[in-house]
């Protein structure tokens, strides 16, 4: 009985790599838009996307995914008519091509979600079909007439017999080969994958096709690969390259000797593919996400245990027992610890830069349906972000870039008349805040946040400040617009914004505008949210963990030196506490009033405030004891019912019980929200 092959283990090796070379694609698909604007040469960057396209097809033909691999084809027939004019791309091609791009895309997102991708869709391939431009004649009836394998010869399309003869009329052989694995071969390290990379490295691959067999002593887990090629190497430089019998490759069609090889788009000599086969993926290890989060979830075991050694360190001390020996081995264990989280995170850290690798795109996109012109700048280093903040903060960067664009830029006639240039600048920009945590800018130039209209539109007093201003920008259905377009107007993105920043990261969010001049939102965020730093104190009769990144300072508080000042909310007026910090006045808070805390029965020494600052004003919340600091796992707090605002989760410091995360910066962004302030006056000489 021959059993059915499982392609499975090779799904997940396609996705990744697909990954990668849309990526790659989509980068010289904005060069070449950019160039041609310009009326520079794209013939380089014709090609990079012809070989990311050509990749991409051969490895969806590997696992049979074909409706990618029918899009892939057509816009390589585009690409290779291109490169023979010089990389002259006919008008409306990037359009057509972005396309193709996106459909691939939204193919390979069904398949990283299980389900089968859709089949390509008839307007795009007519559409791509239209912009063929002096194609080269198709030899078909040699393409036709192949001598192959039945069981490859069936799964042979017309797509891939095309490229097949489009091949040999440019003067390359096309050859069939064939693969067994055994387990020798295993050992030796030859396996599909390398067999594919390498005659990828020296051939044009058209189609690798899993052959199911009966278990031989040749081939004994009853599996084969056929792969049809084109090349211009010999048989036997394709076996010594590739690591395979030369009896295996037969020779299916072939030009004449004399026909010259007329596509600029030659693959590199062998001698040339080899050195850089070995050199290209020695240092690289694709590493499922799911196994890192594995990782890290052992090491937030680890620092728990530590914290429990900690404790029973100190049990034994206060018994009177030599601990000497144990506090010097504690020590030691969480200087390793430390530098095993830094390594495990690092390993899930990803550049800034391929987080933003779509906002191009979605600008190319904007320019188009608002007909605004303007330059896009992405200045962010080398930058990083763990994978888990990255993919949080990502919407929350689309909502403010549609936001520039749609509300804050001018159109280029209101530019002109304004004294500007017609075209608009947005700028996305990253600069590190300490080691814990990173500041993304995004600005644009253009007419800047009108207070008074939006004001009127909340039926709110005119805000004075910048953090009244970013409240009220964050008011959910708020709107500046009168009648939502298809990329905003709906008064909900500034809202999610703040819920990301704010209340998922435990970061912070501010806005700095001037009209006329443009608007700047700063996102500071950080870097990590699993394993963090974090000051423990007890408040209220509690105790409670604060991350350090989010803590400007710590003072001891005089209780004489804190004067009040008025507040009022919406229904009524009080009082809030006020210190002189260096000249300035800053509001002074206490966290068990604010968490509705009973107080402590009794506290000893005076209390310490915890300063944390937004939109640059500093904020005071008043603990009772301070514990120390220490390494903690971040746990969320999933259930609705336990969803409080100014709670980040939770944590275990050693001793089983629950520790509870508050996020000072969420509580001041409330406390902001709920009262606004009239004005807090602090006699002269307090400031002095």
């Amino acid at each position: 009985m021959i059993s059915r092959v499982d392609l499975g283990e090779f799904l997940q090796a396609f996705l990744g790599e697909a990954d990668e070379h849309l990526t790659h694609a989509n980068a010289q698909l904005l060069a070449i838009d950019a160039g041609l604007k310009r009326g520079e040469p794209v013939g380089r960057q014709v090609r990079e996307l012809f070989r990311a396209l050509h990749t991409i097809k051969g490895l969806s033909a590997m696992v049979g995914v074909d409706p990618i691999v029918a899009i892939a084809h057509r816009m390589e027939t585009v690409l290779r008519a291109a490169d023979r004019t010089g990389g002259r791309l006919p008008n409306g091609s990037v359009d057509v091509l972005l396309q193709g791009i996106r459909a691939i895309e939204q193919r390979v997102r069904a398949l990283h979600a299980g389900t089968p991708p859709a089949a390509p869709p008839q307007a795009l391939l007519d559409a791509l079909d239209a912009l063929e431009n002096d194609a080269p004649p198709i030899a078909r009836a040699q393409a036709e007439s192949l001598e192959l394998d039945p069981a490859i010869a069936a799964k042979l399309g017309s797509l891939e017999r095309d490229a097949i003869a489009s091949g040999v009329t440019q003067g390359k052989r096309a050859i069939s080969a064939r693969f067994t694995p055994s387990a020798a071969l295993a050992r030796a390290g030859i396996s599909i994958n390398s067999v594919r990379e390498k005659l990828g490295a020296i051939a044009d691959i058209v189609k690798v096709v899993p052959i199911a067999m009966t278990p031989t002593a040749s081939a004994p887990a009853g599996l084969a690969f056929g792969l049809v090629a084109l090349t211009s190497s010999t048989n036997a430089a394709i076996a010594a390259a590739v690591g395979i019998d030369a009896a295996s490759i037969t020779v299916i069609a072939e030009a004449a000797a004399s026909a010259p090889v007329t596509s600029e788009m030659a693959l590199l000599p062998p001698e040339d593919a080899d050195d850089d086969a070995g050199v290209r993926r020695v240092d690289m290890v694709r590493v499922e996400v799911v196994k890192l989060d594995d990782a890290l979830e052992r090491l937030s075991a680890l620092i728990v245990s530590r914290s429990r050694l900690s404790i029973e360190i100190a049990r034994l001390g206060s018994l009177g027992t030599d601990t000497r020996n144990l506090l010097a081995l504690a020590r030691e264990q969480s200087r390793q610890l430390r530098d095993l989280r830094g390594s495990i995170l690092r390993l899930r850290m990803v550049p800034l830069t391929e987080v933003l690798d779509r906002v191009p795109l979605i600008v190319r996109g904007l320019r188009r349906s608002t007909g605004k012109s303007l330059r896009l700048d992405i200045d962010v280093g080398h930058a990083e972000l763990d994978k888990a903040v990255a993919e949080r903060i990502f919407p929350a960067i689309i909502h403010l870039v549609r936001n520039a664009v749609d509300h804050g830029l001018e159109s280029p006639a209101e530019r002109v008349l304004a004294g500007k240039s017609e075209e608009g600048a947005l700028r996305i920009e990253c600069t590190a805040v300490g080691n814990a945590q990173l500041e993304l800018r995004i600005t644009d130039d253009g007419r800047g946040i009108d207070r008074v209209e939006l004001a009127r539109r909340a039926g709110a007093p005119i805000p004075e400040t910048e953090a009244t201003l970013l409240a009220l920008l964050c008011r959910p259905g708020l709107s500046t617009r009168d009648q939502a377009s298809d990329t905003s107007g709906r008064g909900m993105g500034m809202d999610i914004v703040r819920r990301v920043v704010v209340e998922d990261l435990g970061g912070q969010l501010a806005v700095r505008s001037e009209i006329g001049h443009g608007t700047t939102f700063s996102l500071r965020v950080p870097l990590t949210i699993s394993i963090v730093d974090a000051f423990t104190f007890e408040c209220g009769a509690q105790r409670f963990a604060v991350p350090l990144s989010t803590i400007d300072e710590i003072v001891e508080l005089d209780v004489a030196t804190i004067a009040t000042g008025p507040v009022r909310t919406a229904s009524s007026a009080g009082t809030v506490g006020v210190l002189a910090r260096r000249g300035q006045a800053m509001a002074v808070l206490r966290l068990d009033e604010v968490l509705g805390l009973p107080a402590a029965a009794s506290a000893s020494g005076r209390p310490k405030g915890l300063v944390v600052r937004l939109d640059g004003d500093s904020v005071a919340f008043v603990v009772d004891r301070m514990l120390g600091q220490q390494e903690i796992v971040v746990r969320s707090l999933a259930d609705p019912l336990v969803d409080v605002a100014g709670i980040a989760g939770a944590t275990d410091l050693g001793d089983g019980r629950p520790t509870l995360i508050v996020d000072l910066m969420a509580l001041s962004a409330l406390h902001l929200a709920q009262h606004a302030t009239a004005h807090l006056s602090i006699p002269k000489e307090r400031l002095s």
